[in-house]
């Protein structure tokens, strides 16, 4: 099964909401789609992760070389 697109894992997730937001679901079925929406939020969030780790910044030396170096979330 290929890997399923961040993109399609948040429309997923979105129509679980609103599915779960009309309130019009069966108990049953809307513990069944919650779970999947917990699913989803945890994909989508290992993704953003995986992602977040691959970015790198490309910076321009004064003596017009580039570099790459490690993006940083630490702003201190």
């Amino acid at each position: 099964m290929p890997k399923q697109t961040f993109e399609k894992s948040i429309q997923q997730l979105e129509e679980i909401v609103q599915e779960l937001e009309s309130g019009d679901l069966p108990l049953e079925k809307a513990i069944h789609r919650f779970e999947e929406g917990i699913t989803l939020s945890k994909r989508c969030s290992k993704m953003l992760d995986e992602t977040e780790k691959k970015i790198s910044v490309l910076i321009r030396e004064t003596d017009d070389t580039v570099s790459e170096k490690s993006f940083d979330t630490d702003i201190s």
